[in-house]
């Protein structure tokens, strides 16, 4: 039961870190409104650590690429369980 919520949300978040990073395609003005806002407020706070780590490459965030790598690690071990 736990393992499968955790599982759930983890599938959920992943979904909006690949939201946000659709946003980021998207002009400046797609950006100004609440949804994003609200995507923004809640993946920043866990890819502002990873980018400390792992600087822009050339310009691109790879910040995303590392958590959606780390949430997809998560979800495998959650599932051997």
């Amino acid at each position: 039961m736990v393992v499968s919520l955790l599982t759930a949300i983890i599938h959920i978040y992943t979904i909006i870190v690949i939201v946000r990073v659709i946003f980021s395609w998207l002009p400046a003005r797609h950006q100004a409104n609440q949804f994003y806002e609200f995507v923004y407020a809640i993946t920043e706070p866990a890819m502002r650590p990873l980018r400390r780590i792992i600087p822009p490459l050339g310009g691109f965030d790879l910040s995303p690429i590392a958590l959606l790598l780390i949430l997809g690690v998560a979800r495998g071990l959650l599932k051997r369980l």
